[in-house]
């Protein structure tokens, strides 16, 4: 199964998170332009990202012959949701700059819990998921 697509867009998604924690170290008042436009850019690729694999990598893992990578797919899935919701609701609440600048210790709070866990699915997913796929 090729999943280049989606690993492309791991490093995109790593990117952005890599993008914002250097905005938010260097003064998230003062970028809070940035770091809102930031968000908004990561979310309309984790949308699209979560998107392709529920429509195409989940169902096809779950029509493969092979029984363990169907169970991993699924428990896959069915992690991935609270982390989707969390992030989601993050990417709502600090799309906007005035929301970002206003509560920036907040922010901070926020993003440090959600982006690590947002960072730690999509390593896992590239050393142990991905990896299984393309054995596939």
């Amino acid at each position: 199964m090729d999943i280049d697509r989606f690993k492309h867009q791991h490093v995109e998604i790593l990117q952005g998170i890599a993008s914002l924690r250097k905005l938010a170290h260097a003064g998230i008042q003062e970028n809070a332009h940035n770091i809102a436009r930031q968000i908004v850019a990561l979310s309309n690729i984790v949308k699209l990202h979560l998107a392709i694999e529920d429509r195409i990598l989940y169902p096809a893992l779950q029509q493969a012959s092979n029984s363990r990578l169907a169970q991993m797919g699924q428990a896959y899935q069915d992690d991935m949701k609270g982390i989707a919701n969390a992030y989601i609701a993050f990417s709502r609440r600090w799309s906007s700059a005035a929301a970002v600048a206003g509560q920036a210790e907040q922010f901070r709070i926020e993003a440090n819990s959600v982006l690590k866990v947002v960072h730690a699915r999509m390593q896992k997913e590239n050393t142990e998921f991905y990896p299984a796929i393309e054995t596939l």
